[in-house]
């Protein structure tokens, strides 16, 4: 029976493959020329005994990178500025610097991730860039890594910062209905598994139900297209003849912000026609026409959290295992209010 990767050493592989200690590492860190053949029987060995090779352990024992990694599936919409900014300012005092890079979650398996044990001191992890198989790898080889926008998989307790998702999204869907009895609602989803869009479609079916409120899954849009496409998919509803609906939540303010301006081109008046909210008050959202009613997420306290829990882990010192931020829904108009 095959030891478990984690258990196997470089003198495993290096007794198996008939090689020294030296020739393997020449291989694994490529500082200097082997052969083909040579390099083919070890990569065949490493394969046949699932060896990881614990790059962080080895690295670390020496000297520090003196970066730290924020590794996302994007870093292409508003949302992401002000969790870097707190992420970086925290580092920033004591000394680090940050590195940031994207990495699609169907590479997982077939490519490395640029940023981890190879070239950083630890990782923060957005939502569900890496599979759980890659962070046990890195957890077992005991390299530092803080989830955020996510909570740590059952059987790898690493330590993660989210912000309240499910109350907040049923507080702003309760004020729907209870402050402008708006009764049919459109949930958009974003795109994607994420753990925050599960989380909010629950706080909307919630709201649903406490005021008897039938749920319809013909009023959840998305869930499989880019933000990009968010637009054509709300102009896909409402031309093929949708159900009777009075109102949106939109999983983000990106989100919102394509629904009002698919709305108001079919020459529905927002908040009249259809109130409309969101999800993270981002930047533009008060100066959307009408300004976004939309939950408060406090995205840069988020970075920061991150930022001071990595420290402590790098540091050696204890970390709380789960960091969950308050939410604040904030009125304005596109509900229907005045304010």
């Amino acid at each position: 029976m095959t030891r478990r990767s984690h258990s196997i050493t470089i003198r495993d592989v290096a007794q198996k493959a008939g090689v020294s200690v030296a020739t393997v590492s020449r291989y694994l860190n490529q500082n200097a020329p082997i052969s083909d053949e040579i390099a083919k029987r070890i990569q065949q060995v490493m394969d046949e005994l699932d060896y990881v090779p614990l790059r962080a352990a080895r690295y670390l024992a020496t000297r520090k990178t003196g970066t730290v990694g924020l590794l996302s599936f994007t870093i292409e919409y508003g949302f992401f500025g002000p969790l870097i900014a707190g992420l970086e300012a925290v580092l920033k005092k004591s000394g680090y610097n940050l590195l940031i890079a994207t990495y699609p979650p169907e590479l997982s398996g077939k490519v490395d991730p640029p940023l981890g044990p190879q070239n950083t001191d630890g990782v923060v992890v957005f939502s569900n860039t890496l599979d759980e198989k890659r962070l046990a790898e890195w957890y077992q080889a005991q390299f530092p890594i803080i989830l955020v926008h996510r909570t740590s998989p059952a059987a790898i307790p690493i330590p993660c910062v989210n912000v309240e998702n499910r109350s907040a999204s049923y507080k702003i869907v309760e004020h729907l209905i209870s402050a402008h009895d708006r009764r049919h609602i459109v949930f958009v989803r974003a795109p994607g598994s994420q753990e925050d869009v599960h989380c909010r479609e629950l706080g909307y079916r919630a709201a649903l139900k406490a005021h008897s409120i039938p749920y319809d899954p013909r009023l959840v849009i998305g869930g499989k297209y880019d933000r990009k496409l968010a637009r054509q998919a709300m102009e896909k509803f409402l031309s093929n003849n949708p159900p009777l609906f009075d109102a949106v939540f939109a999983g983000d303010d990106d989100l919102a912000a394509s629904v009002v301006s698919a709305l108001q081109t079919a020459g529905l008046n927002v908040p009249r026609d259809v109130a409309v909210v969101g999800f993270d008050d981002q930047r533009f959202a008060s100066f959307l026409v009408p300004p976004l009613t939309t939950v408060r997420a406090p995205t840069e306290e988020v970075g920061q959290a991150a930022g001071q829990q990595l420290l402590k882990l790098l540091q050696g010192h204890p970390v709380e295992q789960e960091t969950i931020l308050p939410t604040e829904v904030i009125i304005r108009q596109s509900c229907g209010c005045l304010n």
